[in-house]
């Protein structure tokens, strides 16, 4: 099984950031050129050697990286227009004066146009993720022409996915079929790039993935015999969580569930390609709601609140075996947060996955909480707080007057110092990886989160300014980094 000692990002003590791309400054033509590698730059001034993402596809309105489209493309949103530009594909003088759509065609049709070592490595991009990209591109071009409705209400021949049907799709569609491929080269191009810098700076990657995927899906279109729809391909029942700390009635996601017995006749080959296509991506990957693949929240199809629903089992053992067997090991942190119970506990162990601490969980008064950190294990990712999780210092401000006494009575300081405090705490900690969320490195407040479960506004829209950041920020980390052995 795979060991805490193998897994590259846990090699030794090491230290982390969570910050998502679209939080990046100085990244008005994209996330993936120079904004990017300053930051990198930036986490190896202060001794972090580990940079985590949430997921990186493309997003829908509510802009969440969670309710994935599709198992490979990426987030146009994030390539850089100005890499796009030191390659010769954009005039530099028109980034600032038209508009990002027409900028990404009109670099789309210079490399179509072109030829030469750029125009060789993407015929190599198409031809070696043939077995996703087309699928991809006609579904978003599809849905671009119709105006943006879901696949189950298209036409019953491209729901259907009749040949003739998509054969005509392709001739009619073939210009935004061939831009919208275009832009998934520029975006993995983009990508490896800046994981090559990471990597030769000594910055290891580590990304998220979802365990569902978005009902309006290239994934629940492309292979609808994988997931619980009805005939028209709407969802039969869906995926959330029942009642617990972050809302009152449970969240429902929305998500279609999965048909297991398609996976398990398949020897879970959708599921293997999905975690490939992450491995490619990242050093290491942490599985959203691991604790769904022991058993899922299923909740009837048109129910109001997750209240109803019921937990149904899942086939997870014998998933991460053929994960464990086509891979040879895992790089993987499973996230066990929430209602977890022993069986999700021994799967997790059973493959020697990690699992994650969050500090803001430990203050409960209850001195056997996992989440406190006197109770943390070396085989773990330890936060002070998750994307989930309100800021330290907005936490903290929520607190009653007893519990901040309480917070800082263990942090062995004065409310007011908390946040370092609890920062240091996590850095010193046994755990094997720790994480900070950028936020919390800069003592930003409530109006700085990222995300509140069970909401649809405000959420994914924090960004941060180099101004913000104290010219002595970078230095006072890497001397904790060294002082607690991440260096």
């Amino acid at each position: 099984m795979s060991e805490l000692g193998i897994l590259p990002v846990f090699d030794r003590r090491r230290a982390g950031v969570l910050l998502h791309p679209t939080s990046l400054p100085d990244a008005a033509h994209g996330a993936l050129g120079q904004a990017a590698r300053s930051f990198v730059d930036w986490l190896v001034a202060g001794g972090f050697s580990v940079w985590q993402f949430l997921p990186l596809g493309p997003v829908g309105a509510d802009r969440s990286p969670y309710f994935a489209r599709s198992n490979h493309a990426g987030d146009p949103g994030l390539i850089d227009l100005e890499t796009l530009a030191r390659v010769g594909l954009l005039d530099a003088a028109h980034l600032g004066e038209t508009p990002r759509a027409a900028l990404l065609s009109a670099a789309s049709a210079a490399l179509h146009a072109g030829s030469g070592p750029m125009r060789d490595a993407f015929v190599r991009f198409k031809l070696d993720g043939a077995h996703w990209l087309a699928d991809y591109a006609l579904f978003t071009a599809i849905q671009e022409r119709e105006s943006g409705r879901p696949w189950w209400e298209w036409p019953a021949p491209l729901r259907m996915r009749e040949p003739a049907a998509l054969a005509r799709a392709r001739a009619e569609l073939a210009a935004a079929i061939a831009e919208i491929e275009a832009g998934q080269y520029f975006f993995y191009a983009q990508w490896q790039a800046l994981r090559g810098y990471a990597a030769a700076r000594g910055v290891r990657l580590f990304g998220d993935v979802p365990i569902y995927l978005a009902p309006d899906s290239v994934e629940a279109w492309g292979h609808p015999e994988l997931f619980q729809l009805d005939a028209s391909g709407r969802p039969t029942a869906v995926a959330g969580v029942p009642p617990d700390y972050f809302a009152a009635d449970g969240q429902l996601w929305g998500n279609p569930l999965y048909r297991w017995e398609a996976h398990l006749a398949t020897g879970f080959a959708w599921w293997l390609d999905r975690l490939r296509a992450q491995f490619e991506l990242f050093d290491l990957v942490r599985i959203d709601h691991f604790r769904g693949l022991e058993a899922c929240w299923a909740v009837p199809a048109g129910a109001l609140t997750a209240v109803s629903g019921e937990w149904r089992k899942a086939p997870g053992r014998a998933l991460l075996a053929a994960a464990l067997q086509a891979f040879g090991s895992l790089a993987v942190v499973a996230e066990d947060l929430g209602v977890i119970t022993p069986e999700v506990e021994q799967l997790r162990d059973e493959f020697g996955l990690p699992g994650m601490r969050v500090a803001q969980f430990g203050f409960d008064g209850d001195g056997r909480n996992l989440h406190a950190p006197h109770n943390w294990i070396a085989c773990c990712v330890a936060y002070t707080g998750t994307h989930d999780n309100d800021t330290t210092a907005g936490w903290l401000a929520c607190l009653d007057e007893y519990a901040r006494g309480r917070v800082a009575d263990y942090l062995g300081t004065s409310p007011g110092e908390a946040v370092d405090a609890l920062t240091r705490t996590v850095l010193a900690s046994v755990a094997g990886l720790a994480i900070v969320p950028m936020q919390d490195l800069l003592g930003r407040g409530s109006e700085a989160r990222m995300n509140t479960p069970g909401t649809l506004e405000g959420n994914w829209e924090w960004r941060f300014a180099w101004e913000e950041v104290p010219s002595w920020l970078g230095a006072r980390c890497r001397y904790w980094n060294q002082l607690y052995g991440r260096l």
